[in-house]
């Protein structure tokens, strides 16, 4: 989730020259929060905070009306509580987003083929292709905007751009619920005001480091010479800011990115000691990660363990299967092995995390080697539909049932929410 508030707004008008514009970066607005109200209708135009409501929780999103207090991602909740007393904490519920995320994407593929998905609330398109069937970019981005509300209820924001760089600018610009075009001539224009932390690869050292030289706007950037920038950010760097800032970008869209890796990890409110609640949380753990990859048509062939004890070190072990997977069951079976193996059932935990490696494509039920897998695919099939119809939670194994703990627990991969 980025820091802006909606303060700064900038839509085009409807006659702008689109013609140059064929990148499109479309941008969930507040997507975890917006998901949640649609269950919380009541809550439209509150400061809420999406988050687990416990010692060691941060800030999973927030709505627009709590950033303009202060609010931000990854924040510590107690922080956030002080900035925004009057803030209403919601639990985060993952696979919603999955869901959520899911429709808008296949909105995306049937405009164009053309479709890099940026994690699970943003992708660029190339509408290049889809002027003569279609029409034009804004015409694409009319569309895609108003089919992602009607058949979400969510809203989304959109830059259009000649380079991938321009449109994403375009579209944190244009937050929330807006359309925002800046035409190859119009780059400049519109760029060089923007401060430095708009330029992708300057974080807070580097920001710092270019403030000092006085650079602080991206003009500033582009009229300083090049050896200059390269002494103070380096070789590789320098010449790269020094691209952007005058609207070079060669990048292309990338068509269906694929995930490396899913994972999910919960944070105890306290330390804990009882092997049996790890293995419980393990179990759920398994069982998320198996619904992300069924639903993303994915299977994954390393299953990986990850725990943090109280005195904050880590480990990670793995194990690789002899075929790949998209059952939760199985990925629990492997991961309870190998926490077994560690010797480590009675430290004191802090954090347990799963996460499953090697991903390809397949899933949809394809047979498995292991025996009783048939078994355990019927059950998790079933369990998908009935989630899907009736909500989350609304079935899950017997062993999980009462498991009642605070926790802070984050999907991999869901750490951004503009």
């Amino acid at each position: 989730m980025s820091k802006q508030d909606g303060s700064g707004r900038q839509v085009s008008a409807a006659d702008v020259d689109d013609s140059t514009a064929t990148v499109l970066h479309v941008d969930m607005d507040a997507f975890f929060a917006s998901v949640e109200l649609l269950e919380r209708p009541d809550l439209r135009g509150k400061p809420v905070i999406v988050a687990h409501d416990s010692l060691r929780s941060v800030v999973t999103a927030a709505t627009y009306e709590a950033r303009k207090f202060g609010v931000n991602s990854a924040m510590p909740l107690a922080i956030a509580k002080r900035r925004c007393p009057q803030a209403i904490v919601l639990e985060p519920h993952f696979d919603r987003y999955q869901h959520f995320s899911a429709m808008v994407m296949a909105i995306c593929d049937e405009l164009t083929p053309s479709v890099e998905r940026l994690g699970i609330d943003e992708a660029f398109l190339d509408v290049a292709g889809s002027r003569k069937h279609i029409g034009s970019p804004i015409t694409v981005a009319t569309i895609l905007r108003r089919r992602v509300l009607d058949e979400t209820g969510l809203v989304c924001s959109v830059g259009a751009a000649a380079t991938k760089f321009v449109a994403k600018l375009a579209s944190s610009k244009a937050k929330p619920d807006g359309l925002l075009v800046i035409p190859r001539d119009g780059t400049l224009d519109f760029l060089h005001p923007l401060p430095i932390s708009g330029l992708w690869g300057v974080g807070g050292k580097t920001e710092d480091a270019l403030t000092k030289h006085g650079i602080r706007t991206i003009g500033d950037l582009a009229h300083t010479p090049v050896t200059s920038l390269k002494h103070i950010v380096g070789e590789a760097l320098g010449s790269r800011l020094h691209d952007l800032a005058w609207g070079i970008d060669p990048r292309t869209v990338q068509p269906r990115a694929v995930e490396k890796s899913i994972g999910h990890e919960v944070t105890f409110e306290t330390d804990v000691t009882d092997p049996a609640i790890i293995r419980r949380e393990l179990l759920r753990l398994s069982g998320m990660i198996g619904v992300r990859l069924r639903g993303g048509g994915a299977v994954g062939r390393t299953v990986v363990l990850k725990l943090r004890f109280g005195d904050f070190t880590t480990i990670t072990r793995s194990r690789t299967l002899s075929e790949s997977t998209d059952l939760g069951r199985r990925i629990y079976d492997e991961v309870s092995e190998i926490y077994a193996q560690t010797g480590k059932q009675h430290a004191r935990v802090r954090l347990v995390g799963v996460r499953v490696e090697q991903l390809s494509e397949g899933g949809g039920g394809q047979m498995s080697l292991w025996d009783d897998d048939d078994s355990w695919r019927d059950a998790e099939d079933v369990m998908d539909a009935v989630s899907a119809r009736f909500g989350r939670g609304s079935v899950t194994q017997a062993s999980l049932l009462g498991n009642k703990r605070g926790r802070d627990s984050e999907a991999k991969g869901f750490a951004r929410d503009a």
